[in-house]
């Protein structure tokens, strides 16, 4: 290295220095670092950011998706707030009341002598106010009043209420 140096430069060169032509270590050796680097802090904001979906995941949390769209936001519209309801999401235990709701009218279908999930499909679309508008009243026999005979005085059973066949939608809008 000596024999290519001017004459004007020093002759205690430091060992950082390379020679024309050959490959300069140190600046690969800090290349290497500073690509490390940004992929490690990418991959700890990455992980920061999907902890309250992380956490609501490992704890089946009905609210999930919710979860999931607030750590989104925050993460393209850096507004924080979002992370932060997010978080307090994931961690508070939301109630379930879907699932006792639903025991509740899949018993209440078979005590009525259906199949459970049948009932849905067999409730007539309007009410009773609804159709003495549209023009279909109701007949009453004379002889009986809110299930009353008047001959003998005692209640009757009620009779099983004929169930309306469902309407099919309208097609106008596709």
């Amino acid at each position: 290295m000596n024999e290519s140096l001017h004459p004007a430069a020093s002759h205690n060169l430091p060992s950082f220095i390379t020679a024309p032509g050959e490959t300069d270590v140190l600046m690969v050796a800090v290349a290497l670092i500073l690509v490390a680097s940004v992929l490690m802090f990418g991959i700890l904001f990455f992980r920061l950011h999907s902890l309250p979906e992380r956490l609501a995941h490992r704890g089946h949390k009905l609210q999930l998706e919710i979860v999931a769209v607030l750590c989104l936001i925050s993460l393209f519209t850096h507004m924080h707030i979002f992370w932060i309801a997010g978080l307090l999401l994931a961690l508070i235990d939301i109630p379930d009341f879907g699932t006792p709701l639903n025991r509740i009218a899949g018993s209440a279908e078979k005590i009525a002598g259906m199949r459970p999930g049948e009932g849905a499909d067999e409730v007539p679309p309007e009410t009773g106010a609804a159709n003495k508008q549209a023009g279909e009243a109701a007949e009453v026999p004379p002889e009986t009043h809110a299930g009353i005979r008047k001959d003998d005085g005692a209640a009757a059973a009620p009779a099983k209420p004929e169930i309306a066949p469902a309407r099919q939608k309208e097609l106008s809008h596709v």
